[in-house]
């Protein structure tokens, strides 16, 4: 990967990194001040959704400003909206006024997703895609854990400081998109790219960006519910899992980048239903559990940056944006309906149902990228 290129992937990196630090502390402070202030299980359930009816509504409309603003600008809406929906919520207490607060802000905050992801992609050839979208999940999942610490860092500072803490750091986010780049993205003539045609262009990018969405949503609402309920320690555990998102983020990027990046996601898919049996079948001692998850992390995470180098190799230059919008929004389905669908099976099955789950989607998956790939085999060098 030239310097160049790093220099030009460096800016929108590094502003992610400061924004997801405040973005991954706001989920749990909102959650922890309802609950503090006596709110019900459902209100606080209510508020939380408002976040992910935001990203869904953003991911539809989101592309028209940044076509029409460009890259940089756009990012300093975006991450500006950001600060103001999280300093109302420190001004004043109110439920049903987070809902709507919660809601704009996560609209914002997918558009800050669209403009790096585009960004990204742009910038960079099928060469090194997939190593530009490995660092630029590390950043995202770095930021949320450094953001789990803020928590108790600001607790004796008072009631409203980790509101200022958490809009001070949405507002820095945007010095580096502002100071650091020389150049943004060229941005070519906008093709439309209405959802029937980006399913007929890249089947495999639909699938993949979808499959990424339940896997994970999955990861992070139902397995510390597995963990807890089997006696294990629940933060401990899920830092393993992130751990081994980050770390093999890279070595399956570059993976990605000098192979058949459908071969990969079959590789990616295979490796988890392997994982998954071996969760279901071996005798787990502490240390097995612990490399079980940490691989299970870096195979779970690493399926949605490869689909979308994949769909960005078969898109059209004038299309990326549009394109990273609607892998977006169909993740963003994936994630919201995968505990609906997991849920019942850990139910009927047991806690081992969510293994079950795992297993049988990550093998449809394997099934569904070797027929992809037979249908249509990747170009010849």
């Amino acid at each position: 990967m030239s310097r160049q290129l790093l220099a030009m992937a460096l800016a929108p990196l590094l502003g992610l990194f400061i924004l997801g630090i405040g973005n991954g502390f706001l989920a749990t402070l909102i959650t922890v001040r309802l609950d503090a202030a006596g709110e019900s299980a459902t209100v606080i359930g209510i508020v939380s959704s408002a976040y992910f009816i935001g990203l869904a509504l953003g991911a539809m409309v989101n592309d028209r400003l940044l076509l029409r603003i460009g890259h940089i600008r756009a990012y300093g809406s975006f991450a500006s909206l950001v600060a103001v929906t999280v300093l109302l919520q420190g001004l004043f207490f109110d439920p049903w006024a987070w809902f709507a607060l919660r809601l704009i802000g996560g609209w914002a905050t997918v558009g800050v997703y669209l403009v790096i992801e585009s960004w990204l992609l742009t910038a960079g050839d099928q060469r090194v895609r997939g190593r530009l979208l490995a660092l630029y999940m590390i950043s995202l999942y770095a930021a949320g854990v450094l953001g789990q610490l803020l928590l108790g860092v600001t607790n004796a500072m008072g009631v409203t400081a980790p509101f200022m803490v958490i809009g001070l750091l949405a507002s820095l986010s945007v010095l580096p998109m502002a100071m650091i780049p020389r150049v943004s993205p060229i941005m070519e003539h906008a093709e439309p790219l209405p959802p029937h045609r980006l399913i007929t262009l890249t089947p495999t990018g639909v699938m993949g960006s979808l499959g990424s969405g339940m896997v994970v949503a999955a990861a992070y609402t139902l397995l510390p519910l597995y963990l807890q309920r089997n006696g294990m320690s629940v933060s401990q555990v899920v830092a393993v899992v992130i751990m081994g998102a980050m770390l093999l983020q890279y070595p399956i990027g570059r993976w990605s980048d000098r192979h058949d990046r459908q071969m990969v996601l079959i590789g990616i898919s295979g490796f988890c239903v392997l994982i998954s049996a071996a969760m279901l079948w071996l005798p787990l001692s502490t240390p097995l559990l612990a490399v079980l998850l940490f691989l299970l992390g870096g195979g779970v995470f690493a399926l949605y940056p490869v689909a979308v180098s994949h769909a960005a190799d078969r898109a059209p230059a004038g299309a990326l944006v549009r394109m990273s919008q609607g892998l977006l929004l169909i993740n963003s389905i994936g994630a919201t309906i995968s505990p609906l669908l997991i849920s019942p099976v850990m139910t009927a099955m047991g806690d081992a149902g969510l293994f079950w789950a795992f297993g049988s989607m990550s093998l449809f998956f394997v099934m569904f990228f070797s027929w992809r790939r037979h249908v249509r085999p990747a170009p010849l060098p």
